[in-house]
Parts: C-alpha cells; structure tokens; sequence
C-alpha cells in the first residue's frame, strides 16, 4: 500500500466553504443527524481522492485526520463510511483503511452515463445559445491555454470542469451537471492521471474549441457530434495510465461498494 503523496492542499478554507455551500444549496442544510463536521471532513477527503491528492492505496488514519480538521473522531468515521460506500474507501479487516484503487469495470459505465447526458446538454445549448453564452464558453478556454502555459495541471481540470458546467448553464440543465460529477468521480481519479502525458491538454482545448465552434454556428447535430468524438477520447488513454501505474487499478470494487449521491 502507498502513503499519501505530500503536496499543497488543492482544497482552500474558501475552497471548502464554497463547496458545502453548493452542497447544501442543493441537498439543504445538514440537521442534528448530518453533523456539519461530519459533512466538510466528507467533502474535504473526498476531494482530496478525487484531485490524487490522496492517492489510490494510501491508509487513511482516522485519528490523523480528526487533529488536522479540529474535530472528534466520530465525524471522521462517519464521512469515512459515506467514502466506503461510494468506492472511494475501502476497509479490510485486521489491515487497515486505504484510499480504494481505481476499478476499471466503473470507468465504462460512467462514461457511458456522462456521454449520454452531455451530447443531450450541447444538443439543447446549441439552440438556447446566445452570443453572451458563446463569449463565456470562448474566456474559459483561454483560461485552459493559459494554465497549460504556466503548466497548471490542478487548475487545467477545475478548468475544464468550469467548460463543461457552463454548457449544462447554458442549455438550462445546471442540475443535470451535478449528476454527471456523481456518475464520473472514478473517471476523473483516473484522468487526472492522464493531463500530465505530454499534449494531452491541448488536444482537450482543440476538443472543446470545436464544441464551441458548432455551439456558434447553431449546429445542435455536429456540437453533439463533437462532444461524442471529445469523450470518446478518454477511456483510449486508459492503457497508458495502467501501464505507468498499475498498482492505482483494480478490475473491480468489492460487492459491499455502492454508488450513491453525496452523503
């Protein structure tokens, strides 16, 4: 098993606050039985997973974790549970707690799910687009350029998470998008894997420029054309992920693990 990789904490105090904002906004406020604690350790870990902060294999001491966040060890088991539930964490007994590897049988059904909702999203932007929309779409690929020039991979995929909200914003479909963050939590562990491989992310942009290109010309047939061709894109690079790292996979999750939504 592997120990946490060290490095700067990708999730800010402001970052924390407004991902349990955005949480509760759209679950509503936690109440005696969903103690907030126990919510930003959840969201806090959870984040950590996803962004390989925490990376596939490394133990998660309960104890450790309960000091960092100022808390008792009661929310910290509880958010750690939620985690097992999700896949995120597995526990083994006699042995420990580790962040779970990443299960290759999860990634076709998630992309499965997420290429469905999306070419059904640009379908629908592509004829609710306005001129506003299309500006908006075009200032956050020049932020994906320039975080490739300053060779930001962390701020590369927050980018690209912003593109592909703003498309489920402008076809009116901004809850459809926290659907598709639940359905592609396994996905984006094994992408951020991948951003690094040299040209990667500038074969991203050139993707998402010709979504936006079809978006601009009205074109709902070829913007989901374009969006198909874009995430038919990402479980091709998968072997050379495995290949690198093949301690992060496994074929699949343990049956005591099941999707749900947050918490």
């Amino acid at each position: 098993m592997h120990e946490a990789r060290p490095g700067p904490a990708l999730q800010t105090e402001e970052a924390l606050e407004i991902s349990v904002s955005l949480f509760e906004a759209a679950n509503g406020a936690p109440d005696a039985n969903r103690p907030s604690a126990a919510l930003r350790v959840y969201l806090s870990l959870r984040q950590q997973i996803v962004d390989m902060v925490m990376l596939p294999g490394a133990r998660i001491n309960e104890k450790e974790i309960a000091v960092t966040h100022g808390t008792s060890r009661t929310p910290v088991h509880e958010a750690v549970r939620r985690l097992v539930e999700e896949g995120l964490v597995e526990v083994t007994q006699r042995v420990g707690t580790y962040v779970s590897r990443i299960p290759l049988d999860r990634l076709g059904e998630a992309m499965l799910v997420r290429t469905a909702l999306e070419v059904a999203i640009v379908q629908r932007a592509a004829m609710r687009g306005r001129a506003e929309d299309i500006a908006r779409l075009r200032r956050l690929l020049s932020g994906q350029l320039a975080c490739i020039a300053a060779a930001d991979i962390v701020g590369f995929h927050r980018a690209d998470e912003d593109f592909h909200e703003a498309l489920a914003d402008i076809a009116g479909f901004p809850g459809v998008w926290r659907m598709i963050q639940q359905a592609k939590t396994q996905i984006d562990r094994y992408r951020r894997l991948t951003l690094p491989m040299p040209g990667r992310m500038e074969v991203v942009v050139a993707e998402h420029g010709q979504v936006v290109a079809m978006l601009e010309a009205g074109d709902a047939l070829q913007a989901a054309a374009a969006m198909r061709e874009h995430l038919d894109q990402v479980l091709p690079v998968l072997e050379i992920a495995r290949t690198h790292r093949p301690e992060y996979f496994i074929a699949h999750l343990p049956d005591n693990h099941q999707a749900g939504p947050y918490w």
